[in-house]
């Protein structure tokens, strides 16, 4: 009996624990769940709420399961599941949510985990979503509302199938501090996990698959794709009404202007409640700004201060800890729910706000509940903070539907599960070259980033930055702090005008690239690596000045290409920063042509481009075509007809389908919209001639004359003024 204890003993704390079976299940074409152990019954999911969009991943088509479904492993131990998934030498990852240096991310080690940013991609970020896209054409996502662990490419296992050669530091020159890798490892402090595996067979159709399996993106109001200004914390109504009086004579175009925390009576906990004397008439302001064609935005935190009128009620929902004295509502139970955004509907939304900047939902440690707080829920606090960005954005979005009146707002933290949600992560980060990173990476996780504008040294950045905000999901200018106004530096105002009408006329073409988002899952701002054609070979670069007693482990690292990207099915935006006079460009395969002009600039390579400031450079792949109208101040509002001009760019037919709805509602989800076919042929007689297809009975159509504009014709004209 003794030597059957000790060989038990040592067979439960020496030997490896062997994988679990992994049960598989198909969901929908092209994507599978994966479920081992006893998953928790919280997740991204359950919390986000979201849908998959079925007929639309039917359309994409039926393919098979990528991966080798042996070499997928799992196990559970102290609690905890290890997964395991396999990877080639040549494999690159990409994803894990809103990384702001990097967009590779093989052999990086990352804690996901919600958090403000802190100038490193460490994992604890504002969205860190725990889904990775392969170059070999697949996708991963760990439902999961914990904080995971991940591996990605840098543990090298003993029992590995290509196991890491053991070399000689002293004189082997192929010696490395990071052997090599050939799997994602993922731990998950939970007893079970459901997991998802996504084909593709391209990387884009992977990320498809994705956001088409959470819903689908938003469709924004058109508004919303309009400018958005940011007004001072301590405005009052009058003020407000000013500004905006101040845009439109100027002649520069604003949809939505923002409120900051001074709107409430307090704020820092917050009290949600008008303050009475800097807004003595919120319900005359709004409908002021309704007249003129612009809507409400209003800045909060979710955290309720004692004098709110609802804090008491609220009471038995409350978390243990506090948020700058302010209460936790415990969000994920209906009846919390139910009591915090009654005051919202009735005093807020009734009367006829366009939206939310929701702030603070992310971190940091020092001021957010922390992981030992207790909530009414039971669930444990680091499941609520993965997931507090999802469940405001989800339940605050509902009130606007139950008014059939679509949103369009801020946010500081998202997850897996979000795509749909109407809203843009913003933070206080300021750095130009990592906003676009950012921007780079959004496309890979289902997220939309903003590179906003605020203040600036001089005024070449403020109009690299202004250009920047221009391609971008929100155009915003948050400059409210430091007073800056697109107008405020003299000497590039017109430039800044030019860009900013220039957003304006590019909004059917924005419109539809949203939309495509929604039916198609195509991100309307996504990486090159997503684009067709694109095969750049990212070398390693050495550091040879590196001081080796500080480091002697030092390594070379990936130069990587994280400065340009894809907007709208056509575009590549290539963004000059300040102080450059020139920048290179790599071009995907295929023909490509400047923007403004039409002229062919390249195939397949890289080239280098001036910087000017009147522009920010953006190419136009072969065929591509880009319906503009002319530039109002406002969007279009429901039923405002609007001229269509069409430019057509290159030597190849082209093909556009052109979205149109009544740009507020919720109709669209009930067939209520109509998609034209924009197309352009070369006839025999060497004539480019376009077309666009007729509108379906009762179907929105709000296209007005239509002009048609070959670029390959113009030579060298913009007639993009």
């Amino acid at each position: 009996m003794k030597y059957l204890i000790i060989i038990c003993f040592f067979t439960y704390f020496f030997h490896p624990v062997s994988a679990q079976q992994i049960d598989w299940e198909s969901i929908a074409p092209g994507v599978w769940r994966g479920t081992v152990g006893e998953s928790e019954k919280y997740d991204l999911l359950s919390a986000s709420g979201s849908k998959p969009n079925l007929p639309a991943l039917s359309r994409l088509g039926q393919v098979i399961f990528p991966l080798n479904k042996e070499e997928v492993n799992a196990k559970s131990l102290d609690g905890k599941t290890y997964l395991q998934l396999p990877l080639d030498e040549n494999e690159e990852i990409f994803g894990f949510g809103l990384n702001f240096k990097t967009v590779h991310q093989r052999g990086r080690i990352m804690r996901l985990h919600m958090d403000h940013y802190g100038n490193q991609d460490n994992g604890r970020t504002h969205a860190p979503v725990p889904f990775y896209v392969s170059s070999k054409g697949y996708g991963v996502f760990i439902n999961s509302s914990r904080y995971l662990d991940v591996y990605a490419g840098t543990g090298s296992r003993l029992d590995s199938k290509n196991p890491a050669k053991a070399l000689d530091r002293n004189t082997d020159p192929e010696w490395t501090a990071s052997p090599y890798s050939d799997a994602v490892e993922i731990l998950v402090p939970a007893k079970g996990v459901e997991f998802y595996v996504f084909a593709g067979p391209s990387m884009l159709e992977v990320v498809q698959r994705f956001n088409l399996f959470n819903g689908g993106g938003p469709i924004p109001p058109r508004w919303g794709l309009g400018f958005t200004q940011r007004v001072h914390r301590l405005f009052n109504q009058d003020q407000v009404l000013a500004e905006v009086n101040e845009f439109e004579k100027k002649g520069f175009p604003l949809d939505f202007i923002g409120l900051e925390p001074g709107w409430q009576s307090k704020s820092y906990p917050n009290t949600f409640a008008w303050d009475k004397e800097r807004f003595p008439n919120p319900e005359k302001l709004i409908q002021s700004l309704k007249e003129k064609h612009i809507s409400l935005n209003l800045w909060i935190n979710p955290y309720v201060s004692p004098e709110a009128s609802f804090y008491n009620e609220l009471k038995p929902y409350y978390g243990s800890h506090t948020v700058w004295a302010g209460a936790v509502p415990d969000l994920s139970i209906p009846a919390a729910q139910k009591i915090y955004w009654k005051t919202f509907k009735k005093s807020h939304i009734e009367p006829g706000i366009g939206g939310y900047k929701i702030d603070e939902v992310d971190g940091y440690d020092r001021w957010l509940w922390p992981d030992v707080a207790e909530f009414p829920s039971g669930l444990a606090a680091e499941q609520l903070r993965q997931t507090y960005g999802l469940l405001v954005q989800r339940q605050s979005s509902q009130l606007f539907r139950e008014e059939n009146r679509r949103t369009y707002g801020l946010v500081r933290a998202s997850n897996g599960g979000g795509v749909s949600f109407p809203y843009v992560i913003y933070n206080d980060y300021y750095d130009h070259r990592d906003f676009i990173t950012a921007l780079v990476n959004s496309g890979f996780s289902g997220l939309l980033w903003t590179p906003e504008a605020r203040a600036s040294s001089n005024a070449e950045e403020w109009l690299r930055r202004f250009q920047t905000v221009v391609f971008s999901p929100m155009a915003m200018i948050n400059a409210w702090a430091s007073g800056t106004k697109p107008w405020s530096y003299p000497e590039v105002e017109e430039e800044i005008k030019e860009m900013a009408l220039l957003r304006m006329k590019m909004m059917p073409y924005w419109y539809s690239s949203f939309a495509l988002y929604h039916f198609e899952g195509i991100p309307p701002f996504r990486a090159m690596q997503l684009e067709k054609g694109f095969n750049v070979k990212e070398e390693k670069e050495s550091n040879e000045l590196a001081n080796l007693e500080e480091n002697p482990y030092n390594e070379a690292i990936k130069k990587e290409l994280k400065d340009q990207y894809m907007a709208g099915p056509n575009l590549l935006v290539a963004p000059v920063f300040a102080g450059e006079s020139e920048r290179k460009v790599v071009l995907p395969k295929g023909k490509w042509y400047d923007f403004y002009t039409g002229k062919y600039v390249g195939n397949g390579e890289v080239i280098t481009v001036n910087a000017r400031l009147d522009q920010i450079p953006v190419f136009v792949k072969d065929g591509g075509i880009v319906p503009l109208m002319d530039p109002m101040l406002h969007a279009p509002g429901t039923n405002q007809s609007y001229d269509l001009k069409i430019l057509h760019y290159g030597e190849s037919p082209g093909h556009f389908t052109l979205y149109d709805d009544d740009g507020i509602s919720y109709d669209y989800e009930s067939g209520h919209y109509s998609w034209r076919d924009i197309n352009v042929i070369k006839e025999s007689n060497g004539k480019w001639k376009g077309s666009i297809s007729a509108v379906g009975d009762q179907m929105p159509n709000n296209i007005g004359k239509v002009t048609w504009v070959f670029m390959s014709e113009q030579e060298g004209q913009t007639p993009l003024k």
